[in-house]
């Protein structure tokens, strides 16, 4: 079940690089029949029920704007709220240009979702897809297990992502 489908982009920056912004976005909707670069909600993994994010690097190259950043940060809120396992499949060029500091500052609002997750004890599975490249995509590298398609271009040149490095012993308290 998809969650958050109702949050649609805006342009509060009026950003336009020799056509509107808002042009771009019906246009990437039509091409791919997605709203945004991310769909979130809930559904089952081998009989267990995960709450899901998957981005599309077919949509503005999978860039993070306000509204991949709230739908997934209320995807992190909601699988903490219910206590339950959380997976995102991360593909993203990094942040989304149109949207300027407003797209930046996702990164750290996720990163802050993740964090209350962890201290509620819960779960988080990342899988990078191709690409998963930029700043952005460092959030994936928060998982408790991170986990790559073969051969996928994986490159995040800054130092946003803190990794985490975990023995077996601290994942047994886990809710899988």
């Amino acid at each position: 079940m998809e969650w958050c489908a109702d949050l649609q982009t805006s342009d509060p920056l009026q950003f336009n690089d020799g056509r509107p912004y808002t042009e771009l976005i019906r246009a990437e909707q039509q091409k791919t029949g997605l709203h945004e670069a991310v769909v979130v909600g809930q559904g089952l993994l081998n009989g267990i029920r995960v709450v899901l994010g998957v981005m599309d690097s077919g949509f503005i190259g999978g860039s993070m704007g306000s509204v991949v950043g709230e739908r997934i940060t209320r995807a992190i809120e909601e699988a903490t709220a219910q206590r339950l396992p959380l997976v995102i499949i991360t593909s993203s060029s990094g942040a989304r240009m149109h949207e300027g500091i407003l797209s930046l500052m996702q990164m750290a609002k996720v990163a802050a979702a993740i964090s209350r997750h962890y201290a509620a004890n819960g779960f988080y599975l990342s899988v990078l897809s191709n690409p998963s490249i930029g700043g952005i995509a460092g959030f994936a590298f928060l998982g408790d297990i991170v986990l790559s398609e073969p051969r996928a271009q994986i490159d995040v040149s800054d130092r946003i992502p803190r990794l985490r490095v975990f023995d077996l012993k601290s994942l047994e308290n886990k809710n899988l």
